[in-house]
């Protein structure tokens, strides 16, 4: 099975380990990062996927304990 999540937050170090946990767990970025204004600061986002074997996809599977 893939799974597919998209990481956001504030540019900012939290957002930075944020992704980087995730690229530690077995994910892999996916597309290149986008950046917005939310009136008040800037922020970012990214798209990571990880391929998992042996489970089949359900939709309450919660995709941070992958």
């Amino acid at each position: 099975m893939r799974l597919y999540r998209f990481l956001s937050g504030p540019d900012d170090a939290s957002f930075c380990h944020k992704v980087t946990a995730a690229l530690n767990k077995g994910w892999h970025l996916y597309g290149s990062p986008t950046y917005a204004f939310d009136g008040k600061e800037m922020r970012c986002g990214q798209a990571v996927v990880k391929d998992v074997d042996g489970v089949e996809y359900t939709p309450d599977i919660k995709l941070s304990d992958y």
